[in-house]
């Protein structure tokens, strides 16, 4: 069944908001200009918001990719001018991605900013995970983030603090079916989280969380996204209009700034007010 994207809510919703375009205005962080940052998985979907929100704030970003970001580089600078720095990188190739961590710092001095964004939700029944599958969900959905938190614990300690953004999802909150590998890794970045903000503190370095509800992004219209399955989720939300990926680059930009600089060891959630925290 194909989708309505001018009106994915299907029952003449407003979907303004889909359209990372019709945001008029947004906050400009001061102190983001310049920083460095990295962020996994930069070059598409979400990630590539991202790149494009820190670089608008006149960031310095640095992003791997497994696939070829290029063209994604070619519109950045046309847009802003310069170009991120693009890694080609698996991030289950740990040494790969840590030397990554250490090329970017080398480019643009010490990474102040980390986002871990690259994960794969992919679907799958429970009978059917083998021990290799489940590794290496694990392995994309968590064990890249950890190390690439470690990778840059360093550089962060002598710039006198940073801040690290561990991407999760509220899927795990739901209890959702069909991807018990991705939720179950969820779940483990939240708590990763929470050690992570107690250990690294005393050395200003902040770590928090950033859930997301259901993005409409290009991949998530083309796979899943049917009438039925939006307008069913939408009922769900207390605010009546589809997350775009501009609504998750903005709460990055504030957790990445000195704007948060008292908020810690917490999952933001931006669900439109799916589930309800506290």
């Amino acid at each position: 069944m194909s989708v309505d994207r001018r009106n994915c809510a299907g029952d003449g919703t407003s979907d303004k908001a889909a359209d990372p375009g019709a945001v008029p205005r947004t906050a400009t962080f001061h102190d983001l200009d310049g920083k460095s940052v990295f962020i996994t998985g930069g070059g598409a979907g979400i990630g590539a918001e991202i790149t494009d929100g820190f670089m608008a704030q006149g960031a310095q970003v640095a992003f791997v990719q497994r696939s070829d970001a290029g063209g994604f580089c070619d519109e950045m600078a046309a847009k802003h001018g310069r170009r991120p720095l693009y890694l080609p990188c698996d991030i289950t190739d740990i040494d790969r991605l840590k030397a990554c961590i250490s090329e970017a710092a080398e480019a643009h001095g010490a990474i102040t900013a980390l986002v871990n964004n690259a994960a794969n939700d992919q679907r799958h029944a429970v009978e059917e995970v083998t021990e290799a599958y489940w590794d290496r969900c694990q392995a994309i959905n968590l064990k890249a983030y950890f190390f690439a938190c470690q990778a840059v614990i360093a550089g962060m300690r002598d710039a006198g603090g940073g801040a690290i953004i561990n991407f999760s999802s509220i899927s795990y909150m739901m209890g959702n079916a069909g991807f018990v590998g991705y939720t179950t890794a969820n779940s483990g970045i939240n708590g990763m989280t929470r050690s992570l903000a107690r250990e690294l503190g005393p050395d200003k370095i902040r770590v928090n969380a950033l859930a997301p509800g259901w993005v409409l992004t290009e991949k998530q219209l083309d796979m899943w996204a049917t009438p039925e399955a939006l307008a069913e989720h939408l009922s769900r939300q207390c605010l009546k209009d589809h997350l775009a990926p501009r609504d998750i680059v903005d709460a990055v930009l504030f957790l990445a700034s000195e704007t948060s600089r008292m908020m810690t060891g917490q999952a933001m959630v931006v669900d439109g007010g799916v589930v309800v925290t506290g």
